[in-house]
């Protein structure tokens, strides 16, 4: 199972139609709605706002919606294609700006799930999926005189979103691989000689 790790967006014009699908990391279903109401808000000038979204360490939680488009003619493709990349925690949405021209229910599947291919296509290219792995938070203080050292050891783990808060000492929070937090732990009371401790 992979999740999303950043923004991404494919266009495509269809008999005068345009198109704009974009894959956007998300959470939760609040998320998800807060999502699709800014998407609605930002393109207020769009005929149609569709969207999926899949969330959940098990990818369990799912939704969709047409969008005012013909039922089971986009929601439901672009879930379908979201659920093939065996993904979680991402909203795609494509957004519709009429051309005037009407592509009858079998061309509103082929333009709807096209453009989801499309988005997931650049993703993959981008690399902006990456594998779901669990997380556990993380802190510790240690002295100027160990920062050093101590930064050259964190590059063997797989660490995110770290701060650091320089004080008397120098504080590091963030998260770490769950499975990587217990060799963390013993790394830095080795370097420290037991004097950092991992919280």
């Amino acid at each position: 199972m992979e999740v999303l790790s950043k923004y991404v967006s494919f266009e495509e014009v269809i008999k005068n139609s345009r198109f704009l699908s974009e894959l956007i990391p998300c959470n939760s279903q609040a998320e998800a709605r807060q999502i699709i109401k800014d998407q609605k808000t930002k393109y207020a000038d769009s005929t149609h706002v569709v969207h999926a979204f899949i969330t959940g360490n098990g990818a369990e939680v799912m939704g969709m919606s047409d969008d005012g488009e013909p039922s089971g003619t986009a929601g439901r493709p672009v879930l379908d294609v979201l659920k093939g990349r065996n993904c979680t925690n991402c909203i795609l949405t494509v957004t519709r700006w009429f051309g005037g021209t009407l592509l009858g229910t079998g061309g509103l599947v082929k333009a709807y799930s096209g453009g989801a291919k499309g988005v997931i296509e650049a993703a993959n290219q981008q690399g902006a999926f990456e594998e779901l792995v669990e997380k556990e938070d993380f802190c510790f203080s240690t002295d100027y005189s160990l920062y050093k050292l101590i930064k050259l050891n964190l590059q063997n783990f797989h660490l995110f979103n770290v701060t650091e808060e320089f004080g008397t000492d120098i504080t590091l929070t963030g998260q770490i691989r769950a499975d990587e937090k217990a060799v963390l732990s013993a790394k830095l009371l080795d370097l420290s000689n037991g004097k950092i401790q991992l919280i």
